[in-house]
């Protein structure tokens, strides 16, 4: 029996009744933080660079471009909306599928739930089936896959939003098998692009592929079932022959779910999580010694994961962009300001003068043996040694929020959604958006959150529709 066959049957036959409260938890989690890093990701340059290509307009579709006015097409929406949530690398991570997968799952379910119709409850299902997906995968491709140089968020991620939107518009067994051979041919994007408007893309493309995929297979598209194993399928061609372990994809399926453990990677700083160790052991020094003043810094030390330095060893960034993937630049503006924020990020504030004067005395270097167990991918250590000699270091096993065992408390990531939100949505919309997810699994449609998530715009046919709306949840919220 083919993988895709294999993966399908199992698709199909779990339901919301099978789901332990940990996973519908943790999918609400997800939605919170995906939709929060979606609305304030939708006023930066890739997804408005986007919409301008695809031509959007106010009545494209019946899917809204979250923290716009913009309608679109359901394909359109999730690519658009898949971008956005990728845009400020403020999402979360699967520890597995070493990628990011709710950035790409959330804004088609969405797309597709808005165009087809679904509840609180069949999101959060089809949420958890797909992050299994692609954390199985992960499980026979990793991390040779990673380390190759593919970009798993697209690469992998596209058959979690297939089998997602597969469960959301409850396909047959036969036709969920159609879909993720189809995704097969939609895999795409490499890490060379990190720290360019590329990167997001990648999440968006997987969206849209995903979804995509999904439809065409209800429709009768057909695919080769064996896509999977095939000597010219995805595995011998993105890892190739003896580079991947088909065993191990569907060895622990579901016992228990990825999504409940390890769990997804929360994010506490908008760049990459490569970097969030560091900037933790720094932030350590300064609880602990107060601010350095760059003038006083002879050199700076720091050892993260080999496979995280790949792509975060960055000593002179050229772009907001590249900085959020320079573990220096990270670890200078966390020493000399002591927090990590969306202002280092926007602008020109790469740029600053005192930072760039102290990144040439940050050496960043692979943490050896001796520092960390070998099955540590997520440490980091800092020692920063000043001009009169004195020494002070910093070590952190795992970034706060790495897994589902450290988690970020929720109060705070509901302040992390409030202020993403904030960017384009009015406080009283805000707090009935969190009111709203945090009761998703009663919601009876997905179109009463999305009405939620539209700015107001005076003149807007509908404006007077979602005022209202927004009214009655902030009511029913103080109540």
């Amino acid at each position: 029996m083919s993988l895709a066959r294999q993966f399908a049957e199992r698709i199909t036959a779990l339901g919301y009744a099978d789901l332990p409260p940990e996973a519908v938890y943790w999918s609400k989690v997800a939605v919170l933080d995906t939709v929060g890093v979606t609305l304030a990701g939708a006023v930066e340059a890739p997804p408005r660079i986007l919409s301008d290509v695809l031509g959007l307009q106010a009545d494209a579709g019946p899917c809204l471009v979250l923290g716009t006015n913009l309608r679109a097409s359901h394909l359109d929406a999730a690519l658009v909306n898949g971008t956005a949530s990728h845009a400020l690398d403020f999402d979360n991570t699967s520890n597995t599928m070493a990628g990011h997968m709710s950035a790409a799952m959330i804004p088609a379910l969405v797309a597709a739930g808005e165009a087809f119709g679904a509840s609180g409850s069949d999101i959060l299902l089809a949420h958890s089936v797909g992050f299994e997906v692609g954390a199985s995968l992960g499980h026979g491709l990793n991390f040779y896959h990673h380390e190759k140089g593919w970009h798993p968020t697209s690469t992998l991620g596209v058959f979690a939003v297939t089998a997602a939107c597969a469960r959301l518009l409850k396909l047959s067994v036969a036709q969920t098998e159609t879909a993720l051979a189809l995704a097969t041919s939609l895999a795409a994007g490499t890490k060379a692009n990190f720290g360019t408007m590329a990167k997001p893309l990648h999440a968006g493309q997987c969206a849209r592929g995903g979804l995509m995929a999904a439809l065409l297979a209800r429709k009768g598209f057909t695919a080769n079932p064996d896509a999977f194993e095939h000597r010219q399928g995805f595995f011998n061609v993105f890892n190739g022959p003896g580079n991947f372990d088909a065993a191990r994809i569907l060895e622990n399926w579901s016992q228990p779910l990825d999504l409940t453990a390890p769990g997804a990677c929360y994010k506490q700083y908008a760049c990459c999580a490569g970097a969030h160790a560091a900037i933790d052991a720094s932030l350590m020094l300064v609880r602990e010694h107060g601010l350095f003043a760059a003038d006083s810094i002879a050199r700076i030390d720091t050892w993260t994961a080999a496979r995280r330095l790949a792509h975060t060893n960055r000593p002179a960034p050229n772009s907001a962009l590249d900085a959020k993937f320079s573990v220096q630049y990270c670890v200078a503006c966390a020493l000399l300001h002591g927090k990590i924020v969306f202002e280092h990020f926007e602008g020109d504030a790469w740029r600053d003068p005192v930072v760039h004067g102290l990144l040439p005395r940050i050496h960043a270097a692979p943490f050896t043996a001796a520092q960390f167990p070998p099955d540590n991918h997520n440490g980091a250590e800092i020692e920063v040694t000043l001009v009169d000699g004195r020494t002070y270091s910093a070590k952190v096993e795992r970034a706060l929020g790495r897994t589902a065992q450290n988690p970020i408390p929720l109060e705070q990531l509901q302040a992390k959604f409030e202020d993403c939100a904030l960017r384009v949505l009015t406080p009283e919309a805000v707090r009935a958006a969190v009111h709203m997810i945090d009761a998703f699994e009663e919601l009876d449609s997905v179109r009463e959150f999305t009405a939620l998530l539209e700015p107001a715009a005076v003149g807007k046919r509908d404006a007077g529709r979602v005022t209202e709306t927004v009214g009655q949840v902030a009511a029913s919220a103080a109540t």
